[in-house]
């Protein structure tokens, strides 16, 4: 009702619904005890009011009961938001297994985005109904915030690291994409679309974009997608494969089946080999090295462009232990 009155963008995606339903529910409870806490605050006034110059206030006795009243009511409404809120934040923020892969990049003042076949764009994103699509967003300069009205998202885009969001759009059509984060003097003009489509028309748009062959461009032992097959020509330029051949007396540590496990090192402690981690050992080789190696990794920093960097790191999920 409301999406129609205009008070409210589209809801267009399976967030939107729920987001909107906690919405509702902390302006009810806000408007209720706003009109609540008033009421009685005018008719108290108006009630206990002195009515002659020498007239003295009668003493109040505390009533339990009262206290007991509205300090137990409050305090069950405000564990219903916060439950309510926490379920609804770790669903908006873990992504189905099977959701597309789209890597966005914030800079001023523009979003850079990459399919994971290998298709580009800028300032747009083109996405199936119905499909989940989660969203991998970095900043090459400062914080970008990826807000779409309609799905009721919004995600930091910080250098340095890697933060995700997803969404299912339910209704085809063109809706607004902002950056909800002040970034610089043009901030006001870092707006693009996000295009949803049905699934045949999607998957034809996906396939003009794409060069022939970009999918079989690293070998058909690897079987990756274009983006994985761009991170290995680069992971070739740069000359890793050099060190990270995964055979024994290698001077860097085999990379198969890397992603997603723990990794020991030097001083004791493990980390997971997730995103960050793997961005950070590109960057800067030498914040966590490995137990058994050297520190012997020059750094990339600077070399390697955000869309570089998620390349390689696309290339490296992709290889599997042998």
């Amino acid at each position: 009702m409301l999406e129609r009155l205009g008070f409210l963008p589209a809801a267009a995606s399976t967030h939107a619904a729920r987001v909107d339903a906690l919405y509702f529910f902390l302006i009810a409870v806000s408007g209720f005890f706003a009109t609540l806490i008033a009421g009685l605050i005018v008719t108290f006034a108006y009630r206990y009011r002195r009515r002659a110059g020498s007239e003295t206030p009668q003493p109040i006795k505390g009533s339990l009961a009262l206290e007991l009243t509205w300090s137990i009511i409050p305090f069950g409404i405000a564990m219903v938001i916060f439950f309510w809120g926490a379920r609804l934040f770790v669903s908006v923020h873990t992504p189905p297994a099977n959701a597309l892969d789209v890597f966005v990049v914030g800079r001023q003042w523009m979003w850079k985005v990459q399919h994971i076949e290998g298709r580009r764009e800028i300032n747009e994103l083109h996405v199936p109904i119905g499909r989940p699509v989660k969203l991998t967003l970095t900043s090459e300069d400062v914080i970008h915030s990826f807000f779409v009205p309609a799905f009721r998202i919004k995600q930091d885009a910080v250098p340095g690291r890697y933060t995700q969001e997803w969404f299912e759009a339910t209704l085809p059509g063109t809706y607004h994409l902002f950056c909800a984060e002040y970034c610089g003097t043009e901030h006001s003009r870092m707006i693009g679309h996000i295009v949803v489509m049905d699934p045949a028309d999607y998957q034809a748009w996906l396939s003009e974009g794409v060069p022939a062959g970009a999918n079989a461009a690293s070998g058909a032992s690897t079987g990756v997608l274009a983006v994985a097959a761009s991170g290995e020509a680069l992971f070739q330029r740069l000359g890793c494969a050099t060190c990270h051949r995964g055979v024994s007396g290698a001077l860097g540590p085999a990379l198969g089946g890397l992603f997603g496990t723990r990794v020991k090192l030097q001083d004791g402690e493990t980390v997971v080999a997730d995103e960050d981690y793997l961005r950070e050992s590109i960057v800067n080789p030498q914040a966590k090295i490995v137990e058994g190696y050297q520190a012997l990794m020059p750094t990339f920093q600077g070399q390697v462009s955000e869309e570089d960097l998620m390349q390689l790191i696309t290339y490296i999920k992709a290889l599997r232990g042998s």
